[in-house]
């Protein structure tokens, strides 16, 4: 028996009817068809499918869609403006932290939410505050990096430099 909910995503509100135990991951993937989020694992263990649900970071394969109703979720595709790309975003491009892209979203909105909290965090906090969410490529020191980067661009403060770093 399906069930009429509404739920405002990236500033839209979408009433939809959906079956109870639709994942919220799938409405937004596919029936709202804004595939940022993506499906990973559908056990909560690499968190590629991170939205900010009410500002805060969940798992949407973790939450029924009917468990959104008259929320506020913010997907990757929400993150730009007009004015151009949000600092974790450009932290994301400037500090090569992308590799293949699969856990870049869910990395990116797990990361807003931390500097939402913390808005200076240590390298250490950065690390405990993204170990939800699982990259299998890169070894997490750009993303460290982009995230420090997205830091110190919403704090007015001087930006760390972007060279690449080898190990």
């Amino acid at each position: 028996m399906e069930k009429e909910i509404t739920v405002t995503i990236n500033g839209t509100a979408h009433t939809v009817k959906v079956e109870p135990r639709l994942l919220l991951v799938h409405l937004i993937r596919e029936n709202l068809n804004m595939t940022g989020t993506h499906i990973g694992c559908d056990t909560s263990n690499c968190g590629a499918c991170t939205v900010l649900m009410d500002g805060k970071a969940v798992k949407s394969c973790t939450i029924l869609a009917v468990q959104a109703n008259g929320k506020s979720i913010t997907t990757v595709e929400g993150l730009a403006t007009a004015e151009g790309l949000h600092p974790i975003q450009e932290g994301f491009k400037e500090n090569h932290a992308l590799h293949c892209g699969f856990c870049t979203p869910g990395m990116m909105l797990r990361a807003v939410e931390l500097l939402k909290h913390n808005p200076n965090p240590t390298e250490e906090e950065i690390r405990w505050g993204i170990s939800g969410n699982l990259c299998r490529c890169t070894g997490y020191n750009n993303i460290v990096k982009a995230i420090q980067y997205a830091g110190a661009k919403m704090r007015g403060d001087k930006l760390p430099s972007t060279e690449p770093q080898f190990v």
